[in-house]
This record gives C-alpha cells, sequence and structure tokens, in this order.
C-alpha cells in the first residue's frame, strides 16, 4: 500500500484552498506522497467547469465561484466536512469511476457505522439517504493525478442549498447528519471518514498536519 498525507487544515477559503490544490497538482512529480486534506469552508456556491449558470436560482449574498471540477453547482459552509483527495491514479493503477466509486463507497462506510442507510443513484454522483443528498462528488484530473473530493454535510444551515438546484437537479432534496440523529462531533467524524478513504482509496496513513 502506498503512503498518504492526511492534512486537518481547519477553516479555509474556498478560493485559496483550490489554489493551493492547482499548485500542489502543478508540481507534484512521479515520487510525490498523495495526500488527503481536510477542512470547512466560510459560505460559498462553486459551480463546476461546464457548470450551468441557470442552476443558480439566487446566489443573493453568497459568493459563487466558477471552479475548475467535474459536476454542475453545489454548496459549502460550516458544519460540512469536505475532503480533498490529491491522488496519483497512474501510480494507483485505476481511473477515475473507480476513485469516484471508492469514495462514494467510503461514505456509504462511514454511513453504516452511525446507523444511516446510504446508497448511490445511477449518473448522479453523490451519496443518498432516503433520496436526499448527504454528500457530493467533484474532481478535476490533470496529468493522471486528481484534486477536489467530496463534501459531507453534518450539522450546517442547509437553507443555501434551496437557491441552487443542487448538482443541477431541480428540486433535488438534501439533509445533513444532524437531522438523522447522529450526534457525533465534526472532529469524530473527520477522521472517520479519513481512516475509510485512506482504507478505500488503498494507502497506508504515512503522517497527519493538524494545522486548524
Amino acid at each position: 500500500m502506498d503512503d498518504i498525507v492526511l492534512r486537518t487544515l481547519g477553516k479555509t477559503d474556498y478560493t485559496a484552498c483550490w489554489g493551493a490544490m492547482r499548485q500542489h497538482t502543478a508540481q507534484r512529480t512521479p515520487n510525490s506522497i498523495d495526500e488527503i486534506w481536510l477542512t470547512e469552508h466560510a459560505p460559498v456556491f462553486t459551480l463546476g467547469q461546464a457548470g450551468l449558470p441557470e442552476h443558480v436560482l439566487d446566489a443573493g449574498d453568497i459568493p459563487l465561484v466558477r471552479t475548475d471540477r467535474g459536476g454542475q453547482v453545489t454548496y459549502h459552509g460550516p458544519g460540512q466536512i469536505v475532503a480533498y483527495l490529491l491522488i496519483d491514479l497512474k501510480r494507483r493503477s485505476y481511473g477515475v469511476r473507480e476513485l469516484v466509486w471508492r469514495m462514494e463507497q467510503s461514505v456509504i462506510d462511514v454511513l453504516a457505522g452511525l446507523n444511516v442507510p446510504g446508497e448511490r443513484r445511477q449518473h448522479a454522483p453523490g451519496v443518498y439517504v432516503t433520496e436526499q443528498k448527504i454528500a457530493a462528488l467533484g474532481l478535476r484530473i490533470r496529468h493522471g493525478c486528481s484534486y477536489h473530493g467530496l463534501a459531507l454535510n453534518v450539522a450546517m444551515d442547509l437553507s443555501p442549498f434551496s437557491r441552487i438546484n443542487p448538482c443541477g437537479y431541480e428540486g433535488l432534496r438534501v439533509t445533513q447528519l444532524h437531522d438523522l440523529s447522529v450526534d457525533a462531533t465534526m472532529p469524530q467524524l473527520e477522521h472517520q471518514l479519513a481512516q475509510t478513504l485512506i482504507q478505500r482509496i488503498g494507502a497506508a496513513p504515512l503522517q497527519q498536519d493538524n494545522r486548524g
């Protein structure tokens, strides 16, 4: 199993974090160690590279950032765990679809440990609980290496999701662990998600860098 660095960044600005991911990916070599970054963002809407602006119904006072990941529009805010995966897929010998599956399965595994039944939807990446989306996914692959990742709703203000068509689906409902009677803390859930991602990606944790 290849090593991986787990970085806990605390609260970060979305645009600054995105820039750091791009820089990290541009500077990678075949020997660079893969990393997972855990963070939490201030309120922001992000629109994917091919995202349609009409899916943003009313951004209002929340910044809207056109980013370079796949997918349509989503929302990030306090109370949501964001995990960015900076993974060399060439070295791991699987492609982006396999990585998406492993990411989704990591969330499903974490939910199962909390007695919450998570599931996939065909042609709609992410994880759902009773037809409501609880985790969104979006990636960018550059020179065989991934960045961006997934967002898991824990205990946040969900109302901004009503100001967009989440992930490009009109009327899609979203949920979060707090509303499903899960009372685990953000640090506990971050730890569970990170360890599950490491196992599913096929990596051994090399070190932790806690910056938060």
